[in-house]
């Protein structure tokens, strides 16, 4: 009989990422002994937790790769996952922790992922979607889809470079003609977007240099704290202007954002669980130094304007423990737990496999065999395993990734 088992997991230093014991991923990191210690002077931006081929996570007692694993011992997976996606695990977790703004980007539809890969295999690298979700462990700063449309126009006719980079008649014609609004807004980003680089700094630097002249409740309107934070990490870069075309979200601990196919984001700063499926599609418009494919992007991006608030994904109570946040995709669910201390409960069966990290508190794991939770373990539970958690002398937080099926 499969039992429940650690992992051992990889972390990723990207540029972007907290440095030294700033950084989440780090505390979890050394804490769970993933690393085994923190470099004052690295960067530490994600802990990835799964089988994806770059980077697997490994069986702690063996050494041996997960996705290898998985393979010799496939029932771990559940019936109904193996139906869908075969003899893998279709999801990849993480812990991120952000310093500084990701890139502006899209993830495309599964359809679309395979005719880029087929057309580009040497920049799009594999033919998966990428739909993705970020629950936030910390005050988390992102930007998430288009602004509703009347807050694009009053940008647009209150930031003067906007009609010179873009032109009066075309705002102009945005502003009036309701019927033609997407279309609209995809001709001015697009130009926005593929302006010529000495037009967008001389843009940014003559705005900047408003944002300073404005007083406080004006430059609040203005996200001049944002813009300044976006332009100081990167200078002339378009994508500081895309604060005015997408909703800037500020999440508590807690709360989360669901990212779709097609949907234009760009996370800012902050600490989250992210759960995705298995992939690397990744369509980049500004805010990074990469490989920049504003047509593609815009080819893709759901141009539709919603308010901030409706960007919020919202859990649902499985169990007095348990808030399960399930998007519509079948790649993966994402579920928080939280038992307070001392306590004694199952955690509920699942009939397909899950990956747990303990984020806080201190228990123990009673499947056949005893394992200690403690902050940063990372474990494995087989389909249809039952396993009860004895809690400590603090309350006990841990994520549960498994297939949404």
């Amino acid at each position: 009989m499969l039992e429940v088992f650690e992992l051992q997991c990889c972390i990723q230093n990207y540029l972007w990422g907290k440095k030294g014991f700033a950084s989440e991923v780090s505390r979890l990191s050394l804490a769970g002994q993933h690393i085994d210690f923190i470099d004052e002077k690295q960067l530490y931006a994600e802990l990835w937790m799964g089988a994806l081929h770059k980077n697997p996570s490994l069986v702690k007692s063996s050494g041996q790769k997960l996705s290898d694993w998985i393979k010799s011992n496939n029932e771990v997976l559940g019936e109904k996952s193996r139906l869908q996606f075969g003899d893998q695990l279709p999801f990849l977790m993480k812990i991120l922790s952000i310093n500084s703004a990701l890139s502006i980007q899209v993830h495309p539809s599964k359809d679309y992922a395979e005719e880029l890969h087929k057309q580009y295999p040497e920049i799009y690298q594999d033919s998966n979607h990428k739909p993705e979700m970020a629950i936030a462990l910390s005050n988390f700063e992102a930007l998430c889809g288009f602004r509703p449309y009347s807050e694009i126009k009053f940008f647009l006719e209150e930031i003067p470079e906007f009609q010179m980079i873009v032109g009066y008649d075309l705002i102009d014609q945005f502003k009036k003609d309701t019927t033609n609004s997407q279309h609209l807004l995809k001709d001015i980003f697009y130009k926005l977007m593929t302006s010529e680089k000495e037009i967008i700094s001389q843009s940014l630097n003559s705005h900047k240099k408003k944002l300073q002249s404005l007083c406080d409740d004006k430059r609040n309107v203005f996200l001049a704290k944002l813009f300044n934070q976006l332009d100081c990490w990167f200078p002339n870069d378009v994508g500081c202007f895309c604060i005015y075309f997408l909703n800037y979200i500020q999440l508590s601990p807690g709360q989360a954002i669901y990212l779709g196919a097609n949907e234009p984001h760009a996370y800012i700063y902050g600490d989250c669980v992210e759960c995705m499926a298995c992939s690397d599609n990744v369509v980049r418009a500004g805010l990074t130094p990469k490989y920049i494919d504003v047509k593609t992007l815009c080819k893709l991006l759901n141009f539709n304007g919603a308010p901030a608030e409706s960007k919020l994904f919202c859990g649902v109570k499985e169990n007095s423990y348990t808030t399960l946040f399930r998007p519509p995709v079948p790649d993966f669910a994402l579920a928080c737990i939280k038992i307070p201390a001392d306590e004694v409960c199952e955690l509920l069966k699942r009939d397909v496999a899950s990956i747990i990290i303990v984020i806080h508190g201190q228990g123990k794991i009673n499947a056949s065999q005893e394992l200690t939770l403690s902050p940063g373990k990372v474990f494995m539970i087989p389909a249809n395993v039952i396993i009860q958690i004895h809690v400590g002398f603090e309350s006990l937080e841990l994520y549960q990734a498994f297939v949404n099926l």
